[in-house]
């Protein structure tokens, strides 16, 4: 009879948030969300592209994660970024770029980022298909793990879209959504900034704000009921 060694309890960590972003170690980074792309943006209304964009923004403000912008040709067609992102994420750091259709071409761009000594990148942009991917892509080449927000990030069609979104998973980088990213960085509702944190998803998703005025209305009126 052939006998079985004992297994060994696995010694990785399960469950726990063991799989989710760090908010230690995440970098975000806000590509390119510049008014004159933003008229070409077809597969997600421009309104809601910029909300996402600036709760991104506060958020990173709130729980003290640092942001890089940048913009190709800011002076150019492609117009200036959106002013939102510096005026709710005033530390963020903005660094101008020589023309590189690739944030990840410019070496200024990379040596920032490698400078924060975060391993975990956050980003989007427009176009998701291109300001997005390209570096999003060589960052994974270079060790970095990758997150992609696709709806704070715009494409000139739904196509373009899909496509984006293929080639994301086939190249390693994880697409994820406003809502997640609040929600995997706020992880918990016991702590300090638990009310402002509240208020960032009624942004992100108009109907929660709508469960929460109906909440507190019921507490009123039960307290003043008793």
């Amino acid at each position: 009879m052939t006998s079985h060694p004992t297994a060994k309890p696995s010694t990785l960590p399960t469950g726990g948030g063991a799989a989710l972003m760090d908010p230690a170690d995440t970098l975000v980074l806000l590509l390119d969300h510049q008014s004159g792309l933003f008229q070409t943006v077809k597969d997600i209304p421009v309104a809601d592209l910029r909300r996402n964009v600036a709760m991104i923004a506060r958020l990173c403000t709130l729980l003290d994660i640092p942001v890089i912008t940048t913009a190709s040709e800011p002076s150019g067609t492609n117009g200036p970024l959106m002013p939102e992102i510096h005026e709710l994420a005033p530390h963020a750091v903005y660094v101008a770029r020589k023309g590189e259709v690739n944030a990840w071409d410019n070496a200024d761009f990379v040596a920032q980022v490698e400078s924060t000594g975060r391993r975990t990148l956050v980003m989007a942009g427009v176009w998701t298909s291109v300001c997005v991917m390209f570096p999003a892509l060589d960052a994974r080449v270079a060790g970095y793990d990758v997150y992609a927000v696709i709806d704070a990030s715009g494409d000139p069609s739904e196509l373009v879209s899909r496509t984006s979104l293929a080639r994301f998973v086939q190249g390693g980088v994880k697409p994820t959504s406003t809502n997640a990213l609040l929600s995997e960085l706020h992880r918990t509702w016991a702590r300090p900034e638990a009310a402002d944190l509240a208020q960032l998803y009624g942004l992100v998703a108009p109907n929660y704000a709508a469960v929460m005025e109906s909440y507190q209305r019921a507490q009123q009126a039960a307290r003043q009921s008793s």
